[in-house]
């Protein structure tokens, strides 16, 4: 990682860099993406079967893509003790926090004859997109639970799970016991655009559901994109990154290891520290390289850090805040001696971690906020995954005859003003005629 003065030429083209750097979708994926979605929207399951077969699991056939109970029943008993303890912990932790989120519905009657509110309900049906990871070698646990328990609080009827399956047809054991856990409906063995095009669309064994989240490769997030608007979805996730600010309180060991946890990522993660110390910039530069040579993913880490990885001096911490502000990452880290206040001057972040023991992956997998964030600077107007992503509110309007005749005049004014008569006529026509109010 090069150590950059900031502010600087070389330092504002590295950051130019890094802020443009985003997902990108190729015109040749475009039209093979939306030619799969369009084939499982006409053929259903034997288009899903189709793609299976020719991606993931050779041999999988039609009635083999719901996972049954008693595959259900076997995977709870290929998992360890410890597996089943870390889980209970991180599932009551992250449905506490989520349980705060829940909205309420509200009616306001103080204006005289009206009544105004907003009812909150959960949709009807929710997917759940769990990548395979590595063909089923490293199922991605903590995706079934930052996406299915906030739609299960939200109290959505029916919550399903689309994952890829292994090779062998199956589904790594570990995601069918997260998925049971949480209360997940059904698992489906489908991945990539043509599972999100069942959720989505239907088919003759997955229904359609109503909102799809979580995360995938470019060819489930350009799928997401496309159906966007047919259903809800949580968001368009690029890259993952994280921005560390750090003083010379903040443990050089400490920080280099999580700017090495989001730079193993994938090669165009982002990984950027901002310090008041130099003495600091130097120490975690030797110790990202140290640390790098035992990385299982140190190929990817190199890539990633030499194309978006930054170590920046400013000359204060009121320096660092503002590009934190300006930058708005995913990830933010303050490795500070006085966090929460560092905090509280903040406003453009995913999701901020605060002091020396509070390293970004306590987030992804056992803190209790989602970890299912926005990237590549949406921070400046987007959040999180959460309950509400899984809830939709309509508004109540109920006006009396006295309080309809109150306001009548000025209604009329703003629909003449907008040129629309027949919304004028609606008001006009009540005022003409008796009130058939009752009580």
């Amino acid at each position: 990682m090069k150590i950059l003065r900031y502010p600087s030429a070389a330092a504002e083209k590295k950051l130019k860099s890094i802020i443009d750097r985003n997902i990108e979708f190729r015109k040749t994926d475009i039209q093979m993406v939306t030619r799969m979605l369009n084939d499982v929207k006409r053929n259903g399951d034997s288009a899903l079967i189709r793609y299976s077969r020719q991606y993931d699991a050779p041999h999988m056939r039609i009635e083999e893509i719901a996972v049954t109970p008693q595959e259900m029943t076997a995977a709870g008993k290929k998992v360890d003790r410890a597996f089943l303890r870390a889980l209970n912990r991180a599932t009551v932790q992250i449905e506490g926090f989520h349980r705060q989120q829940l909205p309420r519905s509200w009616i306001d009657t103080r204006r005289p004859g009206t009544l105004l509110g907003q009812m909150v309900n959960p949709v009807d049906a929710a997917g759940i997109y769990v990548p395979g990871g590595k063909g089923g070698a490293t199922p991605l646990v903590s995706s079934v639970l930052m996406g299915a328990i906030p739609a299960k609080i939200a109290g959505v009827p029916r919550v399903v799970m689309a994952t890829p399956p292994m090779p062998s047809g199956e589904v790594a054991p570990h995601l069918l016991v997260a998925a049971k856990k949480v209360g997940v409906d059904a698992v489906y063995k489908v991945g990539s655009a043509w599972a999100v095009g069942a959720l989505a669309y239907g088919t003759q064994t997955i229904p359609k559901v109503n909102v799809i989240v979580g995360p995938g490769n470019i060819f489930v997030t350009l799928a997401k994109k496309i159906v966007a608007g047919t259903v809800g979805i949580d968001m368009i996730a690029g890259p993952s990154e994280i921005l560390v600010i750090a003083d010379g309180t903040a443990h050089a060991e400490f920080t280099a290891a999580d700017l090495l946890s989001q730079a193993e990522h994938d090669p165009l993660a982002a990984a950027v520290l901002v310090t008041d110390s130099a003495e600091l910039a130097q120490t975690v530069q030797t110790a990202v390289e140290r640390q790098l040579e035992s990385l299982p993913r140190a190929d990817i880490a190199r890539q990633s850090l030499a194309a978006f990885g930054a170590i920046l001096v400013v000359e204060n911490l009121d320096t660092a805040i503002q590009l934190a502000n300006d930058i708005a990452p995913e990830h933010l880290e303050l490795q500070v001696a006085n966090p929460m206040d560092a905090a509280l001057r903040l406003r453009n972040a995913g999701a901020i971690f605060l002091g020396h023991y509070t390293p970004e992956p306590v987030g992804d997998y056992m803190a209790g906020p989602n970890h299912v964030l926005p990237t590549a600077g949406t921070a400046r107007f987007s959040s999180a995954l959460s309950v509400d992503h899984f809830m939709k509110k309509t508004s109540l309007i109920q006006y009396s005859s006295a309080a309809f005749r109150r306001e009548a005049a000025d209604i009329i004014c703003l629909a003449a003003v907008e040129g629309l008569g027949a919304h004028a006529h609606a008001i006009q026509v009540r005022l003409s005629k008796p009130s058939i109010d009752k009580g």
